[in-house]
């Protein structure tokens, strides 16, 4: 299962994600920008029932509800904004971390190679020291 793990994120382009994960942020900033600076109509008081009313009456009845929804509607938009923004930060801190961690396990493996070339110098030196 692990390899399976291990192919799959060796296939996700990670030079890709990392550079453009600052545009994402921005994107998801402006967007919640946009979003909130849109303050929601005003609700107006509906009509609990409609059996009974006026054909204008009735109109309005709806207008209050459909403004009711669109309220609701506005509200969720936000909260979906904010959860969006959210979101792209922490994919933002994401890749820098994992650009972070590339870029140590790179240092290491270099560090290994260098330990290991000179542990092996040092074996033949101590064998050709020993004959």
């Amino acid at each position: 299962m692990a390899i399976g793990w291990f192919t799959v994120l060796q296939a996700v382009p990670w030079a890709d994600v990392i550079s453009n994960a600052p545009k994402v942020a921005e994107g998801a900033k402006k967007l919640w920008k946009s979003v909130g600076k849109k303050s929601a109509p005003p609700v107006t008081a509906s009509a609990t029932t409609t059996t009974g009313l006026t054909p204008a009456a009735l109109v309005d009845a709806r207008l209050s509800a459909t403004e009711i929804a669109v309220v609701a509607l506005n509200e969720q938009m936000l909260a979906s904004s904010v959860l969006i923004r959210d979101l792209a930060e922490q994919n933002e801190q994401l890749m820098r971390r994992v650009d972070a961690n590339w870029r140590k396990a790179r240092w290491l493996c270099l560090a290994s190679g260098i330990v290991g070339a000179v542990l092996a110098v040092s074996v033949v030196v101590m064998r050709t020291a020993a004959m």
